[in-house]
């Protein structure tokens, strides 16, 4: 094997007995025929790639050296990703299980031509990554197994590390394989046939759909396969999440993903999303839930993140500046047997949606600590139409179904009508107040008079520094407090997963979306009935006067 920078100023490396001596050679005439493709019987892309991966030994980690060994999982992806028909393979899974490692030994396997008996001449790699120090890992795993080869095959391949970390194949035609960074330019003009996009949950938003954008245009031009694979990412809206949950045709999926709720130190759950613990890939089962262990005692940001890492959840790892976190949140959830009953006084906090927008509602009993949501969009567009426009696949479906969500309107919530069909969820129940924002006073009004709540106190706040950051302190109070339970709630959750707190100089939180098209009404909403029972429960009570005869 020939190592260089290629600033040195020669393309193809220094002269020497292995390295290509003439063009022709370059194109596979009279070239050093590659050992390992003498071993390689099958017929389709996916068996022979099992073969040609069977005969790599192990580059680095505690089984370094020895042959290696295809997990289940892994079996899986090369048959699905390499079938007839599949442009591309998508795999999500947890940190560790060798996903990266999986996909450079299928980069080798294309740069020497050992997918097909008849490969194409000057077959083109990508390894791509945010930036190039974590493209580097698929490079350096490439260089890893090149190392394990027999001296003679060794000798066909010229590695740069100058300015660009390539990978150039003499023999079988030819073949370079080179690593992309997404900071960077995009590709256009390449004509890659199998490109390896690494960690693509990760990516900047707006160049990494740039350079995706261009590989898929690439691929065209050649029949080429793309592999993207990542853990999950931390939202719906994230491109890698809709990748796996509307993948369009010709694409393969593969998600290892346990179900949302459950503890983070769930042993069935976490081998769901780290399958390669069992077969001796990545970290053992004792390990991953000592972690876990360690995470729930920590909670905050290290429990997010190995949510997202580790159990390969969709979880967002922010921490600094979220309303409460997931696992806060979850600790609210109680199952409907155990929920509290309707007794008290009963607080209805409301956020008006405005055109085209969410309007929802929070019943909240703060002697039980009971709380409900409910939300409410417009008819048009439809709720399959508006969960494809926000990223978010049939999330507005599944919540329907749930009889979380409901349609009222066509192109706006008709405020009165909504807030009388909301009243009727209290099956005769007459809210004791209805707390919203101040700004939508004159709205609020109409609505309570055509809804003949005219006679309820309303009680206005506003959603800005002031009332809002005393609201939100309320609400996590009473919320690690023990004082709020619901029922498990999807419009909850992913209202709370989108919430944020902006933060001014003097500590004070207010409300916001951590995406544009993020829906925290239901949030909202409850922020404002939860502080608002918590106000009435500090309230002195008041004394009977006497009466003097």
């Amino acid at each position: 094997m020939i190592d260089h920078a290629a600033a040195a100023g020669d393309l193809f490396g220094e002269t020497g007995p292995n390295a290509p001596k003439a063009a022709g050679q370059r194109t596979g005439e009279g070239s050093v025929p590659f050992s390992l493709l003498k071993k390689i019987r099958g017929k389709s892309q996916a068996i022979r790639a099992i073969q040609f991966l069977g005969l790599l030994c192990v580059p680095e980690g505690k089984k370094a050296g020895k042959p290696l060994k295809l997990a289940d999982f892994q079996r899986k992806f090369v048959k699905g990703a390499l079938a007839k028909k599949v442009m591309v393979g998508v795999l999500s899974i947890g940190r560790g299980n060798a996903k990266t490692a999986l996909s450079a030994g299928l980069a080798l396997a294309e740069l020497v031509g050992a997918l097909e008996e008849q490969p194409q001449p000057k077959r083109e790699i990508i390894l791509a990554a945010r930036n190039r120090d974590q493209a580097r890992t698929a490079f350096n795993f490439l260089l890893g197994y090149i190392q394990g080869l027999p001296d003679a095959d060794q000798g066909q391949f010229i590695v740069r590390r100058g300015s660009k970390l390539e990978v150039e194949f003499a023999g079988n035609g030819g073949g370079l394989a080179r690593v992309i960074a997404a900071d960077g330019k995009s590709i256009l003009g390449g004509a890659p046939t199998l490109a390896i996009m690494d960690e693509r949950a990760a990516w900047e938003r707006e160049k990494g759909d740039n350079l995706e954008n261009a590989i898929l245009s690439g691929l065209g031009k050649r029949d080429g396969r793309a592999l993207i694979i990542s853990t999950s990412a931390p939202d719906d809206a994230n491109t890698f999440s809709r990748w796996l949950d509307d993948p369009p045709p010709g694409t393969y999926v593969q998600e290892h993903r346990p179900p949302f709720g459950l503890p983070a130190d769930d042993l069935e759950s976490l081998l769901i999303a780290n399958p390669g613990a069992k077969e001796g890939i990545g970290a053992a089962p004792e390990w991953l839930v000592s972690q876990a262990q360690r995470a729930i005692a920590r909670g905050g940001s290290a429990l997010s993140s190995f949510r997202n890492l580790n159990r390969n959840e969709r979880v967002s790892t922010e921490d600094r500046s979220v309303l409460v976190t997931v696992d806060e949140w979850m600790s609210a959830e109680v199952s409907p047997d155990d929920l509290p009953e309707r007794e008290g006084p009963c607080i209805l906090g409301v956020d008006l949606g405005g055109s085209r927008s969410m309007s929802a509602a929070a019943f909240y009993w703060p002697e039980t600590g009971r709380l409900e949501a409910l939300g409410t969009f417009p008819a048009t567009p439809s709720l399959a139409d508006r969960g494809a426009s926000d990223g978010v696949s049939d999330r507005y479906c599944q919540m329907q179904e749930r009889g979380e969500l409901s349609v009222l309107g066509e192109a706006t919530v008709p405020p009165g009508p909504w807030l009388a069909q909301i009243v009727q969820h209290l099956d005769g129940i007459t809210p004791d107040c209805i707390v919203g924002d101040r700004f939508r006073h004159a709205e609020f009004t109409e609505a309570m008079q055509a809804a003949g709540l005219a006679r309820v106190p309303f009680i206005w706040r506003g959603f800005g520094w002031k009332d809002g950051s005393e609201d939100i302190e309320r609400f996590r109070r009473g919320l690690f407090d023990g004082e709020v339970k619901v029922a498990p709630s999807m419009l909850l959750r992913f209202a709370f997963s989108d919430a944020i707190t902006l933060v001014d100089p003097a500590g004070n939180h207010k409300l916001a979306k951590a995406r544009s098209l993020g829906r925290i009404d239901a949030a909202a909403a409850t922020v404002l009935a939860v502080a608002q029972g918590a106000r009435m429960k500090a309230a002195p009570a008041r004394k009977a006067r006497a009466l003097w005869l």
